[in-house]
């Protein structure tokens, strides 16, 4: 085990300095004049390229069931935080989900993340595979959707900086109202002696803590009180960019930083921060007339402090009555020695004026927590690197081209602090010539400091992405547009405390055919194979067809206000294992085997205290995959020189085969009743979850003068 880290850190390592060497050393090449990037498609939303499953294609010949958001021009017009946020605003079909369905997959750069991994400001393209035929490519992990990012790359010119800085501050519309100290023990009252009960409170002590007086005797404690917060909480964030590159090397490289702090505004409750530090770097390669290549690289230093206790839950349920939690030493009678040394031992004085109030009952509150608990700061660190290289094979075959990418990402996350003891102090009071005073104090609990840092829920995450593919397209007669492709990929996860590693291995395959950009064919599948499944039913086979057409491309629309218009039709069947779990075993392995143990102990005849065999799940060996099954619509186009835009889609379809154990299907002989409890009932392909629905997406696009509405 220690032998595998050490060799996958070395690998990140190495691709870090491999990455960030060309990116700060090759400056020296590429900041020379050459020529801007312009590029043709930079205005032409047609024909502009799209990210898809293992390929980019013109945006004209899109088919079925996928959405793409230009991320770097929205970043520009909204301020956001999370990779993701924009989606759901501005694509159809997502709201937190596509089409209804859980756990879609997200892949940035081609490699299976997390959506978290990249910020906005990273991002140039998301592209979202919601139909059958746009994910099948991916294999089974894709099954419920794609979310797939492409970050930013270098450009060809001179080497440009851009710095961008954002600050901003948050302030609560409002907050709960705080039931007082006499409400409270009046509506307690109240609800006592509605149940026959005698009340808990005399009216002597629900006006002593009504009028305020003393309210270290007779407790008020609001902790939504702006004693303990800010009006407003901040955040700040700066990032730079650095991209440019010749015909030869291309790069982009961005390093930021955020911290936020929060509401909370005193003790050690002051200093409670969240903080990101980011850096990556993105390389593009000419190594030769019929090679390039891609290396890419960053890293994630994430920090989240916070003082002991948790604020916000106490203050939702802790009774505003209990507990003083400061209480002033003023209070003390002079000749009270006993309950002087017993305050003066303590290691909290606050100021030198208050020490901690509490009861048996009680012995800690939230202020004091603030103060004397400790604290906890979870760190997560990331790192990931991957590389692609593309070699073109026309001296083969024209229009041959052979790609294989690599990536691997580390992840640890770990929590850190200190956890102290302190004491608390509980006042009896007295009243001496009409002052209260404190006749006595008990004092609960023990100062303590350790000062042992401890190191608690440390977890590790590996995950190794690759694939491999041959793509064919080539044009005949300026007509006939062919592509094809065989495409080989996989992923392996493996997680701290698991011992099966997490593991998708798919083969896809893919031929495509359009006349002129007007009429299309595609024809794509895949060969998923799963290990979650009995050996005889590891391999499936996901076969999915869509048909295209685009009137716009006809003599009879030539007229029309359309600039595009496209029409498909597809469905397909998608094998998937990813809900193959139980709730005793997330991630699904074995499902298909019987489990019998020892127990069940028995006293009979002179026989006693005999083990019997238990059974505690039944074999099933043609358990199988789930199955995607699904047509769907489409309807795309825009009008008016791209003034409106609009995206439509209808599906149909179900999940078939979800794994469950159907007692009802069995007589009950089947299940044991009582002690020993035993079933032989094993897992089978049973539910059937049906869905339908559609999604519409409308976009204004005009600027006046300088006001852009989109």
């Amino acid at each position: 085990m220690i032998t595998n880290k050490m060799t996958t850190m070395r690998q990140i390592y190495i691709g870090f300095v491999f990455c960030f060497v060309f990116v700060f050393n090759v400056k020296q090449v590429v900041a020379q004049d050459g020529p801007t990037n312009a590029n043709p498609y930079e205005n032409d939303t047609i024909n502009k390229k799209v990210e898809v499953a293992f390929r980019s294609i013109d945006k004209q010949d899109l088919l079925g069931g996928t959405s793409v958001i230009e991320v770097e021009e929205l970043t520009k017009k909204a301020y956001t935080t999370y990779s993701l946020s924009f989606v759901e605003n501005v694509v159809g079909g997502v709201d937190g989900n596509i089409w209804g369905m859980d756990e879609y997959l997200v892949v940035i750069d081609g490699m299976v993340r997390d959506a978290n991994n990249v910020l906005p400001t990273e991002i140039d393209q998301i592209t979202i595979l919601k139909g059958p035929s746009a994910v099948v490519l991916y294999g089974s992990r894709a099954a419920k959707g794609v979310m797939q990012i492409t970050t930013k790359r270098g450009r060809i010119g001179k080497s440009r900086i851009s710095i961008r800085a954002n600050t901003g501050i948050h302030a609560p519309k409002a907050f709960p109202e705080y039931l007082g100290s006499a409400e409270y023990m009046t509506l307690y009252n109240e609800a006592r002696i509605n149940d026959g009960l005698d009340p808990s409170y005399s009216i002597e002590n629900i006006y002593n803590h009504a009028s305020g007086e003393n309210p270290y005797r007779y407790p008020d404690l609001d902790m939504y009180s702006s004693d303990y917060r800010r009006k407003v909480s901040n955040r700040s964030e700066v990032n730079a960019e650095i991209f440019g590159g010749n015909e030869r090397v291309k790069y982009y490289s961005t390093t930021g930083y955020y911290r936020e702090n929060t509401l909370l505004n005193f003790a050690n409750n002051a200093d409670n921060y969240t903080s990101r530090f980011f850096v990556r770097g993105n390389l593009d390669l000419k190594l030769s007339d019929f090679i390039t290549a891609q290396a890419d690289a960053n890293a994630t230093f994430y920090d989240s402090y916070r003082a002991a206790g948790d604020w916000w839950d106490n203050a939702a349920s802790l009774r505003p009555n209990r507990v003083s939690p400061l209480i002033p030493l003023s209070y003390l009678e002079e000749n009270d020695i006993p309950s002087w040394n017993a305050v003066n031992t303590s290691n909290y004085l606050i100021d030198g004026k208050y020490f901690f109030g509490g009861t048996q009952i009680n012995p800690t509150n939230p202020i004091a927590d603030a103060y004397a608990a400790g604290d906890n700061k979870f760190v997560s660190r990331q790192f990931q690197f991957n590389t692609r290289f593309d070699v073109d094979l026309k001296s083969i075959l024209e229009g041959l081209h052979f790609r294989a990418k690599y990536g691997i990402d580390y992840a640890s996350t770990y929590n850190q602090g200190y956890s102290n003891d302190y004491a608390i102090f509980e006042p009896f009071w007295t009243n001496y010539a009409g002052s209260d005073m404190i006749g006595s104090i008990t004092k609960y609990g023990e100062d303590r400091k350790s000062g042992i840092e401890n190191i608690s829920n440390s977890s590790y995450r590996y995950t190794y992405n690759f694939s491999g593919q041959f793509d064919y397209s080539q044009t005949f007669n300026s007509d006939h547009n062919v592509f094809g492709m065989i495409v080989a990929n996989g992923w392996q996860r493996q997680i701290s405390g698991e011992y099966h590693r997490l593991t998708n291995i798919n083969l896809g395959l893919q031929a495509s055919y359009n006349y002129q950009h007007k009429y299309y064919v595609d024809f794509s599948a895949a060969l998923p194979y799963s290990a979650k499944l009995p050996s005889s039913n590891r391999l499936g086979f996901s076969p999915t067809l869509t048909l295209g057409w685009r009137p716009v491309k006809e003599d009879f629309f030539k007229n029309t206000a359309f600039d595009d218009l496209m029409l498909t039709v597809s469905g397909g069947i998608i094998n998937q294992d990813m809900d193959i779990s139980t709730d005793d075993n997330e991630m699904g392995y074995y499902l298909y085997k019987s489990i019998l143990q020892r127990g069940g102990w028995y006293s009979w005849a002179d026989l006693g205290g005999e083990a019997a065999t238990e059974f505690q799940r039944g074999e099933n060996p043609d358990m199988t995959f789930i199955k995607r099954k699904e047509i769907n619509l489409g309807l795309r186009g825009s009008l008016w020189e791209n003034l409106i835009s609009f995206d439509f889609n209808y599906f149909v379809g179900k999940m078939d085969g979800d794994i469950t154990r159907a007692n009802t299907l069995y007589p009950n002989y089947f299940t044991q009743i009582g002690y020993p409890t035993s079933s032989i009932i094993p897992y089978i392909n049973y539910n059937i979850d049906n869905r339908s629905g559609f999604d519409f997406s409308m976009y204004i696009n005009k600027a006046i003068n300088e006001v852009d509405f989109t």
